[in-house]
């Protein structure tokens, strides 16, 4: 991805820098070459360059580029899980991923990791990014996922004779396993999304069951980091969520239902979580809306309840968290990316300052890019996004795109106001 050449200055804002220092209020950030060359309180800021482009951030803040820890670009208006894999041809589904991208970049997020992609378009939309083919957010790709036969991802009955090789590759045992992670090596991702539980939406595989083996996520884990690949998992098991901690995943997925023992063995291994709970509070909301059963619903309602218990305990006990969502269903969809962050300020009871480093710095740690991305410090890629108001006194404002003044990725301009 191409860098800014010359130099800019965004002034006349607050910074927030998202390395856990006080705001400063009367602050400036200067870019150098795509980079960030200063940021701190404008009094005792260099002398800008004679040449440099100025942006003025009207008396708002000025803050590191959003990251989106839990990605679908590839999900589209899903009302129904068989929506996920046969709704529309792969061709279609490329041209609506990079639309999504497009979206995710003009709401503030500069960066994101895929958490699962159908057929394998993630990979090849994050190089048209990268090749500046494309506008959208730096990613991590991901691929097609992982699930033991008859887990919460193969809900096609064997009557329908449909697949699920567009979006799944099933697996019965560690030596399948294996070849499914093969596969994705050779495809190119750089994260294997496995599911080690199930989930409310399924009819067979709830929240509190297990969908892989411990076996098979062993084996899963061991091919993947042979390749220096990632895995991360939908975890909402508490047995799901100690298999996966117990194979070594790099991530994991809600952590819904975390007791003692498990929340013990995450802070040991300093494994970040991405909760991703909005969802659940829309599925409650809007879900009768698009045919969801009230059983689902109710399974919902229950997931919401021990995913906000837990993201609290693990905030508390000092663990790491990233923000992200499943969005691209019909009653979450692309665009309403910063609800995620609302909901954790008014409905979690986090604070804006915890929640926007969840949102930015942690987010940059889980793609493995924290030398690069995820706060504003001298020698850093000038992600940036310029906002008209204060998030930390109202982080719903970043749910409104009309209030951004800039996003800059490697201090270029490419959303916002001034783009």
């Amino acid at each position: 991805m191409k860098k800014a050449q010359g130099n800019t200055v965004i002034r006349n804002g607050s910074l927030f820098d998202g390395t856990g220092s006080p705001p400063v209020p009367d602050a400036c950030l200067h870019i150098k070459e795509g980079r960030v060359a200063y940021a701190g309180p404008a009094a005792q800021a260099p002398a800008p360059a004679p040449d440099a482009a100025v942006i003025d951030a009207r008396g708002g803040t000025i803050l590191p580029g959003l990251i989106e820890a839990h990605y679908h670009a590839t999900y589209f208006n899903v009302a129904e899980l068989a929506d996920l894999d046969i709704k529309y041809p792969v061709e279609y589904v490329t041209l609506l991923a990079a639309a999504n991208a497009k979206l995710a970049l003009e709401c503030g997020y500069t960066s994101a990791r895929s958490c699962g992609s159908l057929h394998n378009i993630d990979v090849w939309l994050k190089k048209a990014i990268e090749n500046d083919l494309h506008p959208g957010p730096r990613m991590a790709s991901a691929g097609r996922e992982i699930c033991g036969s008859g887990g919460l991802m193969d809900w096609n009955p064997d009557y329908l004779k449909l697949g699920m090789e567009g979006l799944i590759l099933l697996v019965n045992g560690p030596v399948e396993s294996r070849a499914a992670v093969r596969k994705l090596a050779k495809d190119g991702v750089e994260w294997v999304k496995t599911y080690p539980s199930g989930d409310a939406a399924s009819p067979h595989a709830d929240h509190h069951s297990t969908c892989m083996t411990r076996e098979e996520l062993d084996a899963a884990v061991a091919e993947a980091h042979n390749f220096r690949l990632k895995v991360t998992g939908h975890c909402r098991s508490t047995a799901g969520i100690k298999n996966a901690l117990l194979a070594g995943f790099d991530a994991i997925e809600h952590a819904t239902f975390i007791d003692d023992e498990t929340l013990d063995l995450l802070l040991q291994r300093n494994v970040p979580v991405v909760p991703a709970l909005y969802f659940e509070k829309a599925s409650i909301e809007r879900g009768k809306e698009f045919g969801m059963p009230q059983r689902v619903i109710d399974g919902h309602k229950e997931t919401l309840e021990g995913g906000v218990e837990s993201a609290r305990r693990i905030l508390k006990a000092g663990g790491r968290l990233g923000m992200g969502g499943d969005y691209g269903f019909a009653w979450t969809p692309h665009g309403d990316y910063a609800k995620e962050l609302t909901f954790f300020v008014k409905d979690v009871g986090f604070s804006a300052t915890d929640t926007l480093r969840c949102a930015t710095k942690t987010g940059a740690e889980i793609l493995g890019r924290e030398k690069e991305l995820g706060t504003l410090e001298p020698g850093k890629l000038a992600d940036v996004l310029v906002v008209d108001g204060d998030p930390l006194r109202d982080i719903s404002i970043l749910e409104d795109r009309s209030r951004f003044i800039a996003v800059l990725q490697g201090g270029i301009v490419k959303a916002g106001r001034r783009a």
